[in-house]
């Protein structure tokens, strides 16, 4: 259920993504009068569940059905096009002018088929006729610039509106660096190489003091960072990092520093052994049998040495220290959530206040977004082996559907989808735009056949990339 919970997130967000996407080509070839011959959601290679079309003024559906004959054929090298007054009026092929609407069954994004332009669908028929004045291929470049970057402003725009709509709704909240230096931070073993300690207080990185904690990883990741001010056992230290850092800092982000805080009891779940011994809500947990356990991290480390026996759980009831025994389970738990001890700073914002918010928030995921790609060029960093497909995207999502965070993956993932098809590959929009910038530059158009095999090129370079994501995807479950 869990991962049925993950696909459906992940398959809402996506189909919103590429219709967003491929709106804001739909909308700026239209504004320039170019025709849009297809405009679908997911891949229909060889037939599609649902398409629809105007004709003759009336709309005309077709479900689970293959793909409509081509408006040409193929006489030896060339390509002639059909009369297409011989074919019957309801015939899809005569409504020119208009788009057909549709869903595919390949789930791996979707597109705009633009007339007279060199895309995807490799539509060689099209290209080899005599240009018309409603085709892509016909329009100044500056028009064509704007179509191709269409996609891309929508992607970031949807971004701007949803952060805008959830920091007004729900604020800004965090946990504050100055909040968890009351206990100070774990490590494991990744922080520890890279020098921290527990229990260090963390003062600064590189000079700059980080007010939201969690932000302080990918701070070491992006920001080439020398040193870290630390407190440790009241006294300031300073942590220099190894030039491997950021290598082994990706391997796992978001484990190498965590938050050091008290085991206080906070709820139970069913059939709970600490409970059934005596155990308490807000009862603090600070020993196992000899061995003390201040703190949370402390007692999940150590409980694991006493499966399946009775221990003596020394607590803190009401300023009274106490010793009960209870049973470890097999899997190293005795039925006990620990309490939130630290507080959330949350900033509220008015409508009006959170729209700059929402455009700031949404610059900064780009900026940071563009970093983490630049890591992947540098060898060094080891950023390509965390490269991933899918699976790791879908994985993201919560095991439960909250709306909150839905909206929070859809505007990064629609920033991650804008960026990346801006990148200069053919094939992808960034591509056509690198071309137009020569045209522009030069005054000189590539020819229809260079800019076909430039796109060959980049598909071929795309879908080793997707292979080599995904595979990625696998090895990391199969260990």
């Amino acid at each position: 259920m869990v991962v049925f919970i993950k696909i459906l997130q992940f398959l809402l967000a996506l189909s919103i993504l590429v219709i967003i996407h491929e709106f804001g080509h739909f909308i700026a070839s239209r504004a320039f009068g170019v025709r849009v011959e297809k405009f679908y959601m997911f891949f229909d290679w060889k037939f599609s569940i649902f398409r629809c079309k105007k004709v003759n003024g009336r709309w005309h559906f077709k479900f689970f059905c293959k793909n409509e004959p081509e408006k040409y054929i193929k006489n030896g090298d060339k390509y002639e096009p059909i009369d297409l007054n011989t074919l019957p009026e309801d015939d899809w092929r005569r409504a020119e002018d208009n788009t057909e609407f549709g869903l595919g069954w390949v789930p791996l994004g979707g597109y705009c088929k633009i007339a007279g332009m060199i895309d995807e669908s490799m539509d060689e028929a099209q290209m080899a006729q005599e240009p018309q004045p409603w085709e892509f291929r016909t329009k100044p470049a500056w028009q064509r610039l704007i179509i191709m970057i269409g996609g891309v402003c929508m992607n970031v725009i949807l971004a701007i509106l949803i952060y805008i709509g959830l920091i007004a709704s729900y604020g800004e909240s965090y946990v504050s660096t100055e909040e968890v230096n009351k206990y100070g931070i774990t490590v494991d073993s990744i922080g520890y190489n890279i020098g921290l300690r527990d229990g260090d207080k963390i003062l600064s990185v590189d000079g700059k003091y980080i007010e939201d904690f969690y932000q302080i990883p990918m701070a070491l990741i992006l920001e080439d960072v020398n040193y870290i001010d630390v407190e440790r056992n009241g006294q300031n230290v300073k942590v220099e990092l190894p030039e491997s850092a950021v290598n082994q800092i990706l391997k796992n982000p978001s484990m190498m520093i965590g938050v050091r805080s008290p085991f206080v009891v906070g709820g139970f779940s069913v059939g709970s052994n600490a409970q059934k011994a005596g155990v308490l809500q807000n009862d603090m947990i600070i020993g196992i049998n000899d061995k003390e356990t201040p703190y949370f991290h402390e007692f999940k480390r150590v409980i694991g040495d006493y499966r399946d026996s009775d221990v003596d759980l020394k607590l803190v009831r009401d300023n009274d220290t106490m010793t009960l025994v209870v049973h470890v389970a097999s899997d190293a738990t005795i039925g006990v959530f620990p309490a939130q001890t630290l507080k959330v700073s949350t900033i509220e914002y008015t409508f009006w206040q959170s729209i700059p918010r929402g455009f700031k928030k949404t610059g900064k995921e780009l900026s940071d977004y563009w970093k983490q790609l630049k890591l992947i060029f540098k060898p060094s960093t080891g950023a390509y082996e965390s490269l991933g497909g899918f699976i790791t995207i879908g994985s993201i999502f919560p095991d439960k559907f909250i709306w909150e965070q839905f909206w929070r993956l859809t505007a990064f993932l629609s920033i991650i989808l804008a960026v990346m098809n801006i990148l200069p590959i053919p094939g992808l929009d960034g591509g056509h735009v690198l071309f137009l910038i020569w045209e522009v530059v030069t005054r000189r158009k590539p020819s229809d056949k260079f800019l076909e095999k430039a796109t060959m090129i980049g598909f071929i370079f795309l879908l080793l990339l997707l292979i080599y994501a995904n595979g990625n995807d696998i090895i990391r479950l199969l260990r």
